[in-house]
């Protein structure tokens, strides 16, 4: 239809210009989303969305949850794919990134530690194009001529470096890359107390080899029950006797190396209940597109009602508020067996579950949380 017939049908020209020129911009994304960050970005957002290191009483070497895998059938019959990811703890968050394949993940813990933690195993990543590299790596035990390829299983590579002893040149030599992979590469200036917790969490991971656990000195132990150590953690089949750790896949461990390459696995110190970390992740993907598709709380939760001198699981849920969410978005969390949540396994020491974070949102303004207990009905 030419301009001419547009005005003796009363479609001014100038509309069916503006009706162009709307549909050009929906037609663009309406987010930047990156597909990686640079090490300057990446320092610059542990930085400033970091809060103060708080306390917590255990080093968290590894988790502690041995129902970690029986979820994630479940994430997959939920559509939890793509999207941001926000965790808590060490090495589990890996398998669940692995798993759900995010765009971007922020791995959020009260202690700095935590944090230098995985800087360390992104240096380690970094360093170890294999998935037996990297266990070598961690655990400063050499790898031999006879090494496990990268089609053997993670119990074939657990099973040879149980028969490696630690080498303390090694060890050395690997502290001082990992150090300069931080600083250098990741542009991220440790200070005195930071290398002392790199050099105290590398030192305890070579001392105690695959027994390393949640809490080195077991006072966890002896309240809780006995605990995995990384040897089970690693080699832990789901329900229907699959192995799910990020080691027990090449595609995994690669997926996971890749997305630590491309800085996009940010760790960040911050409260749950806290005023600035969470709301500054919301705040950032908001403006870069991303939706939440996974939020890991563990058993957090517990901590946020009953430690410390008030109730600060309001102001955690006022911070996942702030976060972009749809109808799928889903909290991964777990609890001690000792609560007896509905879902509880025979077996297990811990129970791992799923809960929509939109009907929690719901649940929560209705008053049905006003304890941890209400949590796990």
């Amino acid at each position: 239809m030419s301009a001419q017939n547009f005005r003796k049908t009363g479609w001014p020209l100038r509309f069916f210009i503006l009706i162009l020129f709307s549909a050009a911009a929906f037609a663009q994304p309406i987010a930047t989303q990156s597909d990686q960050l640079s090490a300057t970005e990446f320092a610059r957002l542990i930085n400033d969305f970091s809060e103060p290191g708080g306390y917590f009483f255990s080093d968290n070497f590894t988790s502690n949850e041995d129902s970690y895998l029986t979820v994630v059938d479940r994430l997959h019959e939920l559509g939890a794919k793509g999207g941001a990811y926000i965790g808590v703890g060490p090495e589990q968050n890996f398998t669940y990134i692995a798993k759900i394949r995010p765009h971007i993940a922020f791995i959020v813990d009260i202690r700095r530690q935590a944090i230098i933690q995985h800087l360390m195993y992104k240096a380690i990543f970094d360093l170890s194009p294999t998935r037996a590299e990297f266990l070598s790596r961690l655990l400063s035990r050499p790898l031999k001529a006879d090494a496990p390829g990268p089609k053997d299983s993670v119990n074939d590579i657990v099973s040879y470096l149980s028969t490696v002893p630690t080498d303390d040149n090694f060890y050395a030599q690997n502290l001082s890359l990992i150090r300069k992979r931080i600083e250098e590469d990741f542009k991220f200036p440790l200070s005195r107390e930071d290398k002392e917790s790199l050099e105290y969490v590398y030192k305890n991971f070579q001392l105690l080899g695959f027994d390393i656990g949640f809490d080195v000195n077991l006072r966890f132990n002896r309240r809780f029950g006995r605990l995995p150590n990384l040897r089970e953690l690693l080699t832990k089949k789901d329900p229907n006797g699959k192995e799910g750790n990020f080691l027990a896949s090449k595609d995994d461990y690669d997926f996971v190396r890749d997305m630590q390459h491309r800085n996009l696995i940010i760790p960040v110190v911050g409260d749950f209940g806290g005023n600035k970390a969470l709301a500054a992740i919301a705040a950032y993907l908001k403006k870069h597109g991303y939706t939440v598709s996974v939020f890991y709380v563990s058993n957090v939760e517990i901590v946020l009602f009953d430690y410390g001198v008030r109730n600060i699981f309001p102001d955690f849920v006022n911070n996942v508020k702030k976060l972009p969410i749809n109808e799928r978005s889903l909290f991964i969390r777990s609890t001690f067996w000792f609560y007896r949540h509905p879902e509880q396994l025979p077996g297990y020491r811990l129970c791992t579950s799923l809960q929509n974070i939109s009907a929690f949102l719901r649940e929560y303004d209705q008053g049905l949380y006003r304890e941890y207990r209400d949590l796990i009905k």
